[in-house]
């Protein structure tokens, strides 16, 4: 593959990635996966700059959700951080910050695995709190931070001041958390510090505080205007005020007392009830810092030491296979338990056939296992020296272990798919996907409880959870089924029938069409009587609509058209909302937007634009009317320069729409 195309497949799969981490708090790929690649598309963008992306991860912060909460704007920007691997990388850093002249003392602190935000307080009182979102602006989650454990409502000292944070949730309120979601048969959380970014981010507090968060604050914005010249200085002094502060940070002479104080809380860092996935390295002196600046991204003062993932060897016991909703065959490797990281390890994911082979995974080999804080294991490597005789070769099973019909595989993919609709494997997957969180997200459905549902037979299609208030009486039969665990599931089931077009769409579990399809797909056909009229050429009109899914689509609505309209006699036939075109601010004219916007992210102002008849394209032509013109700007500006085409800022662009 040529860089161009490395490059481009690259950026796809980190903003899939970063938006799973950031936004769905799920992500699919461990953290060490997603800084692999990451590290890999800066060299490639070092070597191939003309072949840089605009929307490349290297370019942002971090990744801004659609979510019903306000967003709120930072005076000064939420940068990310630079990583490291290698104390190799952290000398070159240290010489870096040499060569300027600066002979630096450094404040280590642990990197806690949670939640970034920032809180503003006025005369003492607590008033704002957001996530970081993409560290220009972020979400107004002031009510669910007041939820937070020991987070200051009041501070000893009135000042008005504004700090940056670290919200978590404990190993050990995650364990108990966890407990109780199986006695409920509710979906448990993946990680601690998953469930602590879905945690923030409920629009109910109430929710919030039952999870039990708390927080570590180690940075305040303008420091200078407090009369403290170091980092040093202000962790003690937001500690005096009253804000919570990770203990276990050291002031260090020189980058050989930084590699000292790594090293120790690497062995040690498992005696802790919190996650940490490393070490923060940051210049003490605030004057220093200035000096040395930032980057559009991060601050070149500061750095992150990653430590690597936990890696323990075990024995391949097994492999199965479970269905998924869409018919994929998934292996699964069973496992002789091994503690990782303070927990049992019995399973690991296999991902697909080709994954195995590449690997020369055996039954009965030894294996080594890698788990990243709480995240799902996967097999890293085998160990061929303790491969025994018997072992052999992993043979892909050619009929489906739900329902027995052959499985295919289609040329240029890598998984085997159960092709009977009828099959049990998919039936339960789908309805599983459909409730969860992921779906119609129904409070309570969780997939123990749809998995006993399906067996008992009250459950066997996606409509049938909305006749489940027929069988009341005999839901409250269940052991731990009591009158309250019914009633809140009935009413979240019925409320479900609420759920936007776009939400609705995606929890059908039409292949290909996640979130973000849907809501493309929702702007264009805003209903099920629109979108079963659509043909598979209408679809390909739609930006980022490929022929995959616009097949995928067509014959879903084809093959479903029974479903559909009792889905609609449920009541359960919502429309987007999607405002007429005709007539707008943007009516006619073509529009290419470059640089980077605070207010909105680049796909929120494209689909701003297109409700208000415009159309938004990658390129500066003849053919462009309009440039909107954000931060740091580049080529397209100039070339609208050239071409006498018309510019305007993000300001302009917010008075244009009317916000």
């Amino acid at each position: 593959m040529n860089p161009q195309d490395r490059i481009r497949e690259l950026v796809e799969l980190l903003n899939r990635y970063s938006y799973e981490y950031y936004v769905n708090d799920n992500p699919s790929v461990s953290d060490a996966e997603y800084d692999r690649l990451l590290r890999e598309l800066e060299q490639l963008e070092a070597l191939y700059p003309e072949h840089a992306l605009e929307n490349s991860p290297t370019r942002r912060v971090g990744a801004l959700g659609a979510t019903k909460l306000q967003k709120v704007s930072f005076d000064e920007p939420m940068l990310s951080l630079a990583n490291a691997f290698s104390y190799e990388e952290l000398k070159a850093f240290d010489n870096r910050i040499r060569r300027e002249g600066i002979s630096p003392a450094y404040v280590c602190e642990l990197k806690i695995d949670g939640i970034a935000s920032s809180s503003k307080y006025e005369n003492g009182v607590f008033t704002l709190g957001a996530t970081r979102g993409d560290g220009y602006t972020g979400e107004n989650i002031t009510a669910n931070m007041k939820t937070i454990e020991n987070m200051p409502k009041y501070l000893n000292k009135n000042v008005d001041i504004e700090v940056r944070g670290e919200v978590y949730m404990t190993k050990s309120v995650f364990r108990e958390l966890n407990e109780e979601r199986a006695k409920q048969g509710e979906e448990l959380f993946r990680n601690p510090r998953n469930a602590a970014g879905g945690s923030l981010r409920q629009l109910d507090s109430e929710i919030t505080r039952r999870r039990r968060l708390r927080i570590f604050n180690y940075v305040i914005v303008n420091p200078e205007k407090h009369g403290l010249a170091t980092q040093s200085e202000a962790l003690e002094y937001l500690r005096e005020i009253g804000f919570p502060v990770n203990p276990h940070y050291r002031l260090c002479p020189d980058i050989g007392a930084v590699i000292e104080f790594i090293e120790e809380w690497e062995s040690r860092r498992h005696e802790l009830d919190f996650d940490i996935d490393g070490v923060v390295i940051k210049v003490d002196s605030f004057s220093d810092q200035k000096k040395i600046g930032s980057t559009v991204k991060s601050p070149r003062w500061a750095i992150a030491y990653k430590y690597p993932a936990i890696e323990m060897e075990t024995r391949l016991l097994d492999i199965t296979f479970t269905v998924g909703r869409t018919g994929t065959i998934n292996p699964n490797a069973v496992l002789e338990p091994v503690m990782i990281a303070g927990t049992l390890v019995q399973r690991a994911t296999l991902n697909n056939e080709d994954f195995i082979k590449e690997r020369d995974i055996r039954i009965g080999d030894f294996v080594i296992v890698r788990k990243a804080g709480e995240i799902i294991p996967e097999i890293v490597r085998v160990n061929f020296e303790k491969r025994p005789a018997e072992a052999k070769p992993f043979v892909m099973p050619d009929k489906c272990p739900s329902c027995g019909e052959p499985l295919s595989r289609a040329a240029g993919e890598a998984d085997y798919y159960c092709l009977n609709y009828a099959c049990p494997g998919i039936e339960l997957a789908s309805l599983v996907y459909f409730a969860s969180k992921a779906g119609m997200d129904i409070e309570g459905l969780g997939e123990k409880i749809v998995e006993e549902l399906y067996e008992r037979g009250y459950v066997k299609k996606i409509t049938d959870f909305y006749y489940l208030h027929k069988y009341r009486d005999e839901l409250l039969s269940w052991e731990g089924m009591g009158e309250k665990r019914v009633g809140n599931l009935l009413a979240a089931i019925e409320k479900s029938k609420e759920n936007p077009f776009p939400q609705l769409l995606t929890a059908l579990g039409i292949r290909l069409v996640g979130n973000k399809v849907a809501k493309t797909i929702a702007s264009r056909f805003p209903s099920f009587d629109a979108l079963s009229a659509a043909t598979y050429e209408d679809l390909l009109e739609i930006k980022d609509i490929g022929a995959a899914t616009a097949k995928n689509v067509v014959d879903f609505f084809r093959n479903n058209h029974s479903l559909i309209e009792e889905l609609k006699s449920l009541g359960i036939n919502p429309v987007a909302d999607v405002a007429s075109a005709e007539g707008g601010v943007f009516s006619g004219k073509t529009v290419v937007l470059t640089g980077k916007l605070f207010a909105y992210t680049r796909e929120e102002a494209a689909r701003i634009i297109e409700s208000l008849g415009g159309k938004v394209t990658d390129s500066v032509s003849g053919k462009t009317s309009l440039v909107i013109a954000g931060v740091d700007a580049g080529s397209k500006k100039k070339k609208a320069e050239q071409l006498g085409i018309e510019i305007i800022d993000e300001k302009q662009f917010i008075e244009l729409i009317g916000e």
